[in-house]
């Protein structure tokens, strides 16, 4: 068959075609169409803008045996009609030549099926940036007045996923995903400044804003002042907090607390959950129909690992506080590692969202600030210490010093080691909720609502000379 023939293939029926080809006790097959738009600049010009599109499908066959149920993955891209049978035979060979899968379950059964899933995948443009590509171009021009130069790149990717069972499932998931970096830097390069954004659409993103604020930051950045490492009053601005945050979801396994193996394991057994976290009324949560952070109401795992399973594809994902008003009320688990913990089921979704703070924004916290540090952004998180999740990262493009609620200057880098737990237990004060775009984690993890965080004693444990 020709290229062309495959082409005109739509997904749902590639998903239906896989599904007959199995000779498997079960199979779930996961089509992902992915198209992007992209624009990137430098200096206050445009250099590069592209879109692309994609396809990659997985298959999951399960065999039955007298000592359990193996499952084996196989994912390809660009997969023709012709290359369909030869993808899902692979994909049961690696089933029947593995062992017993530990994460075993019966798939997912009953008869959701979307109502969208026998249409044709949307897909994104250059038309994304109708209005966008203007207004930076305006920003352009602001910047080359006042002095200061753009660096950054604009990012959009639709990707609609269709996944069909052996048990029935029918479901689709389409999910936009914009991001937007932005650096100012002075004409000698001394001074940078960074800001990003979080968007489904581009429509609700402003550069003559961003640019605005930028340029502010860079004039903080005109007097520099040297501090050494130590601990100090710190304001986290919302992209710092998400970045944390993130991370702390990632490592909320409820298997791996059982086990005794990180910061929610309670001491001599059991897990913490129960536990006042914090003394600010805050609640982590994530909710797959929050507005403008919509993610996919239904598992979708092309493997097994962590708290992850194949086997729960197509599992509807719920609303879940994570820490309810300071207590810990929820840990990440699979169908298999709730039955082994006793914990309820709950997966991971793909949002997070802090709230339960005051209604103040960074710029009056600040004005409330008698002497302290304001953050930009961090980078570089890792994980130093599970048992207590301490974190290690840098500071980035600018650390600023306040005294008497105003900003006085710009201070040297610092690295700096910290556990968003401990810091949750430690903050002070809690500003207004605002979507983000978590800068350390962009590549993985965009929708994200956070506020800003107050931390009396944050430790800088070493000076670091990143800019």
């Amino acid at each position: 068959m020709s290229a062309g023939t495959n082409k005109a293939q739509q997904p749902h029926e590639i998903v239906e075609r896989a599904l007959e080809l199995s000779r498997a006790d079960g199979c779930v097959v996961i089509a992902d169409e992915q198209s992007t738009a992209n624009l990137r600049w430098a200096g206050n010009a445009l250099t590069t803008n592209g879109v692309t599109r994609g396809r990659t499908l997985t298959v999951i066959a399960t065999v039955d045996g007298k000592e359990g149920t193996a499952s084996g993955v196989v994912s390809r891209a660009a997969v023709t009609a012709d290359e369909l049978e030869s993808l899902v035979r692979a994909a049961e060979a690696a089933a029947r030549g593995a062992g017993p899968a530990e994460d075993a379950q019966p798939l997912v059964g009953g008869v959701a099926r979307s109502p969208e899933f026998t249409e044709a995948p949307a897909e994104t443009s250059s038309a994304v940036f109708a209005d966008f590509a203007p207004a930076l171009g305006e920003a352009f021009a602001r910047a080359r007045g006042g002095g200061r130069e753009l660096y950054g790149f604009a990012n959009h990717e639709l990707v609609s996923t269709y996944l069909g069972t052996s048990t029935g499932l029918r479901l689709r998931h389409d999910q936009p995903n914009g991001t937007l970096e932005l650096n100012a830097k002075s004409p000698d390069r001394t001074r940078s400044a960074w800001a990003g954004r979080s968007t489904r659409d581009f429509k609700d993103v402003d550069p003559a804003a961003l640019d605005a604020e930028l340029a502010v930051r860079l004039g903080w950045a005109e007097r520099r002042i040297e501090l050494p490492a130590g601990r100090y009053e710190t304001l986290l601005p919302p992209t710092a907090v998400a970045d944390l945050m993130i991370y702390q979801l990632w490592s909320a396994s409820g298997r791996d607390a059982t086990e005794g193996r990180t910061v929610f394991s309670q001491p001599g057994g059991g897990t913490r959950l129960g536990e006042k976290l914090s003394e600010l009324p805050l609640t982590l949560r994530s909710d797959p129909n929050e507005p403008g952070l919509e993610s996919s109401p239904f598992v979708i795992a092309h493997s097994s690992g962590g708290d992850q399973s194949v086997f729960d594809n197509g599992l509807p994902v719920r609303p879940t506080e994570w820490v309810a008003a300071g207590e810990l009320k929820h840990l990440t688990t699979t169908r298999h590692s709730a039955a082994l913990t006793g914990l309820p089921v709950a997966p991971g979704a793909d949002n997070l969202i802090l709230d339960g703070g005051e209604d103040r924004s960074l710029e009056e916290m600040v004005a409330n600030t008698g002497r302290g540090l304001l953050l930009t952004c961090l980078w570089y998180i890792r994980e130093v210490d599970p048992a207590t999740l301490l974190l290690t990262g840098l500071t980035r493009d600018g650390v600023y010093l306040v005294e008497n609620g105003e900003v006085v200057g710009e201070v040297n880098n610092f690295r700096f080691n910290e556990s968003p737990v401990g810091l949750l237990g430690r903050a002070t004060e809690a500003g207004r909720t605002e979507k983000t775009l978590p800068r350390e984690w962009s590549d993985w993890f965009t929708r994200a609502a956070m506020p800003a965080l107050r931390v009396p004693d944050f430790n800088m444990s070493s000076v670091s000379q990143g800019v």
